[in-house]
């Protein structure tokens, strides 16, 4: 392990920002990372696969890339199978890995960008499946204290994109392995977006959990943006939800407004609408936009600076609320030496 000087972190951030770390390192072991933390070196960032966040600035003290690698089964019986991940490998990794030993659950959540050791902060989700659907408990290194410390679902406090470790737990902790339960009897979901519709125009009529990843693959690439090509953390803000009589007074004044039932009685609007309807689609400025296909994506054409998109999500955030009364939370942790929390 070798901690360098002034690192570029260009390369580690999918929206391809030009960000430098005051010190970095690279940990493949728990005891790497010990090594790294402890004493504690101030200012502490755990870097997992760079996709979900917003660099506004250069990082003071020490920046961690969680490389902590390998997937085996932990625990299996006739109906399941408990799956362990390091911390650093990737999430679309242990996706692949699980199809390939017939295990259902993660097929949904395929071609995700980052790390399973982000995947529980996030809570990620897409197409109808949530990480909480499979998740059975994880490790993590407290990084006050160099102790391992075991969560389960309930103590990570799992919700729409969030969890502890994006409140209280904030910063505290370095998830070194997540333990999934994943099925040997596949219950597919097909209900949710256009994966059925794919489905059928691949003129699949008997979808295995394989070819329900093949099309949430296929539906995704046609929808956002490859960060290979246009440096971009795909979905910047959360899909807002709000209280039944809101929305009827909404759909007086917009027919046409999206909306969807969430199982707490309330009414979920896609963010990417309500961008679109206030006129951010494909709206450039010098090189930070909003992306021309998706407008839930935030991107940077090539120079931009991680202050100017978080500067065009405040005035996106700031006409949504204008428009709609609806107040855009993001989904994206920002990351800088300026106070910049967004509300």
């Amino acid at each position: 392990m070798q901690i360098i000087q002034h690192y570029p972190l260009k390369r580690l951030n999918t929206f391809g920002l030009n960000a430098f770390a005051e010190r970095f390192c690279e940990v493949k072991s728990v005891e790497e990372l010990a090594a790294a933390a402890l004493p504690p070196p101030g200012s502490l960032h755990i870097l997992g696969g760079g996709s979900n966040i917003l660099l506004t600035a250069d990082l003071p003290g020490l920046v961690i890339k969680n490389n902590i690698g390998g997937i085996n089964i932990f625990e299996e019986d006739d109906d399941s199978a408990i799956v362990a991940a390091g911390g650093g490998v990737g999430w679309h990794e242990l996706v692949l890995w699980s199809l390939h030993k017939n295990l259902g659950g993660l097929e949904n959540l395929s071609l995700i960008p980052g790390s399973v050791g982000a995947a529980p902060i996030q809570n990620i989700g897409a197409y109808g499946v949530e990480l909480k659907d499979v998740f059975h408990q994880l490790d993590a290194f407290e990084l006050a204290t160099g102790n391992m410390v075991s969560f389960d679902a309930q103590s990570c406090r799992f919700g729409y994109r969030d969890s502890v470790f994006k409140n209280e737990c904030s910063g505290k902790y370095c998830i070194t392995k997540v333990f999934l339960k994943l099925s040997k009897h596949h219950q597919l979901r097909l209900e949710y977006g256009d994966i059925r519709r794919t489905l059928e125009e691949m003129n699949i009529a008997d979808p295995t959990i394989q070819d329900v990843s093949k099309a949430v693959i296929h539906i995704r690439q046609s929808k956002l943006p490859d960060p290979e090509a246009i440096g971009n953390a795909g979905s910047f803000f959360k899909n807002p939800e709000i209280m039944e009589g809101q929305l009827l007074d909404l759909q007086k004044k917009f027919p046409g407004m999206v909306h969807y039932p969430t199982p707490t009685g309330t009414w979920k609007i896609p963010a990417g609408w309500l961008i679109e309807q206030a006129g951010w689609k494909g709206k450039r400025f010098g090189d930070a936009g909003c992306h021309t296909r998706q407008a839930l994506v935030l991107v940077n054409y090539g120079n931009a600076r991680g202050a100017e998109i978080l500067d065009l999500a405040r005035r996106i955030q700031e006409s949504v609320v204008a428009m709609f009364g609806i107040h855009l939370s993001p989904e994206v942790n920002i990351w800088g030496t300026e106070g910049v929390k967004m509300p």
